[in-house]
């Protein structure tokens, strides 16, 4: 979502400048061009090295920017950027920018800035609850800002309040919301089948053979891709998730066969087929009408193979669908999940391992690695709200490139 985006980040004197540098470094991982202003009393704090160095760009802090009279243009800035950030945003800045107080470039620039603005306040207790600073903000909630309301926690005084800048993870996730706005004219109205969670094959009426697949990760993905427009069938089988949703019908399964069926009468009229389910592979041959009682030391329960859902749905592919698949492996990934994508004529497959920490089933984390028919991307463990962003940026540059 962030990739060739152009960001102008402002950091302003806190103590908080610090977190700067994480913030650049995340938003270049997710492929930003990030262009650094900073004011003189943040540079007090952190280095203009450090900042230009994980930038890969000079940092702004002068209108001037050598002794022949070349000057940081904060009109070019302000049209040449995607979105601007302040992290952290200082009272003094703050104050300044509500009243367009323009004696520094970084608030110049902010003046002349067309694209959407993001600020993430931090400064002590008593500062951040004086009237004035909250005065101040609501004006940049006015002005159409969106301001990151800072966190609490232990402040740099020792005292312990609201004040905190939010962490540079829970930045980039808004300003991924952000830049969401630019989805929904291309996803509004696509029509989506999605499985999510296991089946449930049974033995006999009271036991059955399923996995640990929690839903989490399919449910996710169907709750961002419905916020933004998507009419979403959710073909689920039995998990502890809910989702109410008005763009999402729910249609509840248990077995690999019924999941199946509900997944093929909906594929037929779908644009995007989201294949997240932990399928049974397997089921038994003869499963009993009645309760099999313990009277042995051994049992033997023959089993008969499943279909392949999204291998069924690929062969039904028609031109202009997207398919989207999951792998979850545990030796040979990248190998495993590459040929998946080709055999299932998936358009993008999304491999997890359960090698990684904090990834796979049961957890509120997933650590993925996207690949699409040209490209193979890698990404850091964060949570799966967030990971359904990522798959759901991918799908929309596929229907971007459908529509040349």
């Amino acid at each position: 979502m962030l990739r060739g985006k152009k960001i102008l980040l402002g950091v302003t004197g806190s103590i908080a400048a610090y977190k700067a540098a994480f913030l650049v470094r995340l938003l270049v991982k997710e492929g930003a061009e990030v262009q650094v202003l900073a004011t003189k009393s943040a540079l007090a704090f952190i280095p203009a090295l450090t900042l230009s160095t994980l930038s890969n760009k000079p940092v702004y802090s002068e209108f001037i920017k050598n002794g022949n009279g070349e000057w940081a243009n904060h009109v070019e800035l302000g049209l040449w950027a995607d979105l601007m950030i302040v992290a952290p945003l200082s009272a003094k800045s703050l104050s300044a920018m509500a009243h367009g107080y323009s004696d520094n470039l970084l608030v110049a620039t902010y003046l002349s800035a067309r694209c959407p603005v993001i600020v993430a306040p931090a400064m002590d207790l008593d500062m951040y609850q004086h009237p004035s600073t909250l005065k101040n903000l609501q004006s940049l909630v006015n002005y159409g800002n969106l301001v990151i309301e800072a966190n609490e926690g232990e402040l740099a005084s020792g005292l312990h309040g609201k004040g905190r800048m939010a962490e540079p993870e829970e930045i980039i996730q808004e300003i991924k919301w952000a830049f969401q706005k630019e989805m929904p004219h291309l996803l509004k109205g696509k029509k989506v089948v999605l499985t999510a969670g296991p089946t449930q094959e049974y033995i006999d009426p009271v036991r059955y053979i399923s996995n640990g697949s929690s839903g989490k990760m399919g449910y996710a993905i169907a709750e961002q891709l419905a916020t933004l427009g998507c009419i979403v069938k959710l073909v689920s089988g039995p998990v502890n998730v809910t989702l109410q949703h008005a763009n999402v019908e729910v249609i509840k399964v248990n077995s690999a066969q019924e999941m199946l069926n509900a997944t093929e009468h909906h594929y037929l009229t779908c644009d995007i087929g989201v294949f997240t389910a932990a399928v049974s592979d397997y089921r038994p041959l003869n499963p009993s009408d009645k309760k099999i009682k313990k009277n042995t030391d051994t049992i033997e329960i023959q089993l008969t193979k499943n279909a392949d859902i999204a291998f069924e749905m690929g062969k039904q592919k028609k031109q202009n669908q997207i398919n989207v698949g999951f792998a979850l492996e545990t030796h040979d990934e990248v190998l495993n999940a590459q040929n998946k994508m080709k055999k299932k004529n998936f358009d993008m497959i999304v491999l997890n391992s359960l090698q990684d920490s904090g990834a796979g089933f049961g957890h509120d984390t997933n650590k993925v690695t996207i690949f699409t028919s040209s490209e193979k991307y890698f990404y850091d463990l964060k949570p799966k709200k967030q990971v359904a962003l990522d798959i759901i940026e991918h799908i929309t540059a596929i229907v971007k490139q459908q529509l040349g």
